[in-house]
């Protein structure tokens, strides 16, 4: 288990509220109701809803109540999706190690909004390629970007 799981996992657990019975446990198995697994993955109650109806999480309802096996509500967690993790043609579109980086993790490395880099990607001031549904962004492009256009902003404000 992560770090921030097993975080989320004692506030939750320590966080029991009045009306909510404590989950259940059966066979040796730790259970956990929908508004706990929800807070335990930082995530709405619907998305667990969500993802209970679209078979990528395993539960099972006890009349009118669901319970997740804490195991499977980990391993839900590790497959879920992630922009980080996305593939194109084989390949990770967001490899940081070879440079290729989203919109948003240009704009937090240039400490500026995303829809700023979005702007600038339309207007053609900084280069982005299109791979399926995504805009990649190389680190060159970023550093160009950062060197061209936000210093001279930067040194425009200040004349002001």
């Amino acid at each position: 288990m992560d770090q921030e799981f097993r975080q989320n996992l004692h506030t939750a657990s320590n966080d029991q509220k009045t009306e909510e019975m404590p989950a259940p446990s059966h066979q040796g198995k730790k259970l956990v109701s929908i508004t706990e697994a929800a807070r335990i993955n930082n995530v709405t109650r619907q998305a667990i809803y969500v993802a209970i109806k679209q078979n990528k999480l395993k539960a099972t309802k006890h009349t009118t109540r669901w319970t997740i096996d804490l195991a499977d509500l980990e391993e839900y967690r590790r497959q879920k999706y992630s922009r980080t993790k996305s593939m194109y043609e084989g390949e990770l579109l967001f490899d940081n190690k070879k440079g290729y980086y989203s919109v948003n993790q240009a704009a937090k490395l240039l400490g500026v909004p995303s829809q700023k880099i979005y702007y600038a990607t339309r207007v053609g001031l900084l280069k982005a390629s299109r791979k399926g549904a995504a805009w990649v962004i190389h680190v060159d492009d970023i550093n160009g970007y950062k060197e061209n256009y936000l210093r001279q902003q930067l040194e425009d404000s200040k004349v002001i």
